[in-house]
């Protein structure tokens, strides 16, 4: 079917398959924040008209990843050092009330499947893979969330982490943070295993918002201002 054939209702499902493509590479830095999305430029790229273009990026303007301009482009958002500041810091409540749940209802098949997680990020970060980190970092959390068994938890912390994909993504890199984070991993895991719900709870709040970690990355933002 041609974009000329195309219903309203057959742009829906290819507005959020657009959508979900740029969420991706706007994650995998392929789009970094302060980018423009031209309507045109992205229609002649997909091959498709500008209304499924022009749904998917008001999708992604609702899930704040884009910030949508009237009768301008859009543009990937660039959040301030504050504001990431108080993501991370919701972000770490959220997480550390995961994987406290998580040490208490994760099975044993869910714990191995962690654990082989980080098993082999260990390999990813000793050959200094970015890209594998980035990967593999992503699943270990994810398998905690998954492991808590609390669905609207796993939606609201997938939502969170996706908004601050790229800049977590530039932090890790700049600040060269893969070994410290898979030690880091390597802590909150033991608790898991041990069952240690409250221990899981503050390293991963430590974890997500180290005071320190925090003060370089502002630092290193407002210095490239």
């Amino acid at each position: 079917m041609t974009a000329r054939h195309r219903t309203v209702s057959d742009d829906k499902p290819l507005a959020e398959g657009l959508a979900r493509q740029l969420e991706q590479e706007i994650i995998d830095g392929v789009i970094r924040p302060g980018d423009e999305l031209d309507e045109r430029r992205l229609a002649e790229r997909f091959g498709v008209s500008r209304t499924p273009i022009r749904e998917a990026l008001r999708r992604l303007g609702v899930e704040r990843l884009i910030e949508l301009r009237p009768r301008r482009s859009a543009i990937v958002r660039s959040l301030t050092a504050q504001n990431l500041a108080q993501m991370f810091e919701v972000l770490s409540g959220l997480e550390s009330f995961a994987v406290e749940c998580a040490a208490r209802r994760m099975n044993q098949q869910q714990i191995e499947q962690l654990r082989s997680i980080h098993e082999e990020t260990a390999a990813i970060v000793d050959a200094g893979d970015r890209d594998g980190f980035d990967r593999l970092n992503f699943q270990f959390h994810q398998a905690i969330y998954r492991g808590a068994g609390n669905p609207y938890l796993l939606e609201q912390l997938e939502g969170l982490r996706t908004k601050l994909a790229p800049y977590r993504r530039w932090l890790l890199r700049r600040l060269d943070r893969m070994r410290q984070s898979h030690n880091e991993h390597a802590v909150i895991l033991e608790a898991i295993e041990a069952g240690d719900g409250a221990r899981a709870a503050t390293e991963m709040r430590r974890h997500i918002c180290d005071p320190d970690r925090l003060v370089d990355f502002m630092m290193m933002e407002q210095a490239e201002r």
